[in-house]
């Protein structure tokens, strides 16, 4: 069966749309004919990818700097944008921090920096973009994580944000369900070249290792992230809300493969 997906005319943003995951979701969606806005705290990265997206064949590509964690400078940006394209059809909110570190080495500063990022980052973004989003008919895709469910040694800190990004996903679908706006969460598995797998597994044995925990067998690529978002924005998901979608070869099912190990080890080496 052919199946073709056409986003032409359709206004997409992507928080923290110019690195990884995120950039690859922005470039899928401008292959497909959208007019794509990314957005980065680095103004030489929102110009690299704005080039990208025009290249891939994005109707209209633009981009603006903010950091998620000030909601002023995301609600100015997002504006910006809604004057260039209109109201959104599809929202993707990606924004994220990390690194490993055990609860008891880690200070006030830097679980709150975590948390500042992810969670408050994704209301931010919720909360700006809530009076420039298409009635009926806008999409939102929070980009999650699997320790919003999974406990993990050296991620307390990211256990925690997901979790409550995954709650904002969950109750956002009911308050904003009347007015037609949807919103899903997306949880990617171990992808690969990304920044998060150079975290999660930066050594080839550990490479290996996680490939070979992941059921599948193979190592997530960024365009099976950018599908199913491609799925989410589009008719075809008109009637999902409210859920937690892992796109990860059913890794979360197999405990992750013993990352939860390495990170603690890891975390207890750097002391």
């Amino acid at each position: 069966m052919s199946l073709v997906m056409d986003f032409a005319g359709k206004a997409v943003v992507v928080v923290g749309g110019t690195s990884g995951i995120n950039r690859g979701v922005a470039e899928q969606f401008a292959a497909h004919g959208a007019k794509v806005a990314v957005a980065s705290r680095r103004q030489d990265k929102v110009d690299d990818t704005v080039a990208a997206l025009k290249a891939a064949g994005a109707a209209e590509a633009m981009g603006f700097t903010c950091d998620v964690r000030d909601i002023d400078s995301v609600r100015a940006g997002l504006e910006q944008v809604h004057q260039a394209f209109g109201d959104f059809d599809v929202l993707v909110s990606g924004a994220a921090g990390n690194f490993p570190a055990l609860a008891a080495d880690m200070s006030a500063n830097a679980f709150k920096s975590v948390i500042d990022i992810d969670l408050m980052g994704t209301f931010h973004v919720m909360n700006a973009a809530y009076p420039l989003l298409k009635r009926p008919g806008a999409s939102i895709i929070n980009i999650s994580a699997p320790q919003a469910w999974i406990p993990m040694q050296a991620q307390s800190h990211v256990c925690a944000a997901k979790a409550g990004v995954d709650m904002i996903t969950r109750t956002l679908s009911m308050e904003w369900g009347e007015e037609g706006v949807r919103i899903n969460s997306v949880v990617p598995g171990p992808i690969d070249g990304t920044e998060g797998m150079e975290r999660l597994a930066g050594t080839e044995e550990l490479r290996e290792m996680t490939r070979k925990s992941v059921p599948l067998q193979r190592l997530g690529q960024k365009s099976d992230i950018a599908n199913i978002c491609m799925f989410l924005g589009s008719d075809l998901a008109s009637y999902v809300s409210g859920t937690v979608i892992p796109v990860d070869g059913a890794w979360s099912h197999a405990g992750l493969g013993g990352i939860s190990d390495s990170l603690a080890k890891f975390a207890r080496a750097q002391k």
